[in-house]
């Protein structure tokens, strides 16, 4: 049986991969969700230099306290970049990286990097009107304005999203990741929900932060951007597969 650490995106703190973890521990697997620092039921131990190498240890003192080894690491979304520093700092307690709709950025890149240029401002904008300087504010969780990345949440889901959401430190979106090269440590698998694995790799050939998602085993899982709330028992079967 495979030990799973589950690491959320942006914003949402260890409950999104409630239904996940149930059935991965139903499955015979050990599976721990984690809140990242300074989120959710952790927002009160952020501060304004809370940044990625703070999750990144974080992450690794988990590891080591509670004496996990052969790990699958699991990252969503915006959890792409401490899961893929937590591989370079400790590869030895890794069995393999998962990305869920996402994947690895270029070292020395940013995870606000993958936002084309006006996104970027916008978010920073909206960091220095709406977060003090230095929180990226919760989005706003409309399935009718957002049809694509929503796709399958269910509108209790959703106000959950809403409601239990917190603002992100905004160095852990802007810290770059420096490694020493862009090889991921360890095997590496992607699970393709809202982009698919022919459309990775077209963009490969132009885009290098897609170009580094070559290095993944990809499976495709379509849905919305969040598949652990829209279609957790299929992502849970998914994993237990990858994993074994």
């Amino acid at each position: 049986m495979a030990t799973f650490v589950l690491v959320p995106g942006f914003w949402l703190g260890a409950w999104e991969w409630d239904i996940v973890a149930e059935r991965l521990r139903a499955a015979g697997h050990e599976a721990h969700p984690l809140t990242r620092l300074g989120i959710g039921e952790r927002a009160a131990e952020a501060t304004p230099e809370t940044g990625l190498r703070d999750e990144v240890a974080d992450i690794v003192g988990y590891l080591r306290q509670h004496r996990l080894s052969d790990v699958v690491l699991v990252g969503h979304s915006g959890g792409n970049m401490p899961v893929t520093g937590v591989a370079d700092a400790a590869p030895e307690l890794i069995s393999r990286l998962v990305y869920v709709d996402t994947g690895p950025m270029p070292s020395g890149q940013g995870a606000i990097e993958f936002n084309p240029p006006a996104a970027q401002a916008a978010q920073r904008q909206l960091v220095a009107d709406e977060g003090a300087g230095w929180l990226l504010p919760v989005p706003t969780f409309d399935a009718a304005a957002d049809p694509v990345n929503l796709a399958g949440i269910s509108e209790a889901d959703l106000e959950r999203m809403q409601t239990l959401g917190t603002p992100q430190p905004f160095r852990t979106v802007t810290d770059p990741l420096e490694r020493p090269n862009d090889k991921l440590p360890v095997p590496a698998s992607g699970i393709c929900c809202t982009f698919t694995p022919e459309q990775i790799t077209e963009l490969a050939g132009v885009n290098p932060i897609f170009g580094l998602m070559t290095q993944l085993e990809m499976h495709p899982l379509p849905t919305g951007h969040w598949p652990m709330l829209s279609r957790p028992d299929d992502l849970a079967a998914l994993l237990a597969e990858i994993g074994k």
